[in-house]
């Protein structure tokens, strides 16, 4: 897998790290495991200075997290309201439970989004519920930057610090990416079994 990715970057140089994690964010092809630790491996035989390797990467990505944040913003969540209605039981969740959701990102999206950007898995879902809830452009931006940051600096240092041993970073994080699917998994089964819609007296208690 990583043998024409080392060709693309060896070819391209900074581009072609970006247009990869670009690539990865939008429609994940290959991971970004692979592509930054690649990438961290390029910057340590020399061929490419290291900051600009992250630097790179992360706008790639950027790029990639602001076209679904501007999708799901065009989009608009009122849109799916006769949806959701329909078929709240499989999506465990009803309008009473939007609304909340809605008033919680407006304290803690700040955070959802940077930290969640370091989660594998959860790190490309970001952006939508962020888009949907209309969190400001301005605050996306800054806390995107920084989670992206910290994700593609510390892989890229990794693959940088590892040499050849690149492989060994996806060997590491691919279970962990695998373990948060199975949670996911599990809670949304467990949601499903459990879920019921608010009435109307229960919405008056909250």
């Amino acid at each position: 897998m990583a043998d024409w990715v080392i060709r693309l970057i060896e070819q391209t140089g900074y581009l072609g790290i970006g247009f990869l994690m670009l690539a990865e964010t939008v429609f994940p092809p290959i991971p970004s495991e692979v592509i930054m630790s690649v990438a961290g491996l390029q910057a340590a035989k020399g061929d490419l200075w290291l900051p600009f390797v992250i630097l790179s990467g992360t706008a790639g990505a950027m790029f990639g997290n602001l076209f679904w944040y501007f999708v799901a913003r065009a989009l608009g969540l009122e849109r799916f309201h006769p949806f959701i209605n329909r078929w709240g039981r499989w999506l465990t969740i009803d309008w009473h439970e939007v609304n909340r959701a809605d008033k919680w990102f407006r304290i803690h999206g700040n955070a959802f989004v940077g930290f969640g950007r370091i989660v594998p898995t959860i790190r490309s879902l970001v952006s939508v519920p962020a888009g949907f809830l209309h969190m400001s452009l301005k605050s996306f931006t800054l806390w995107s930057t920084l989670g992206t940051g910290v994700w593609t600096a510390m892989l890229a240092i990794v693959g940088w610090s590892m040499g050849k041993q690149y492989g060994d970073v996806d060997a590491i994080l691919g279970p962990v990416s695998n373990i948060v699917i199975l949670l996911l998994v599990f809670f949304y089964l467990w949601r499903v079994v459990t879920w019921k819609p608010h009435t109307a007296d229960q919405k008056d208690t909250h």
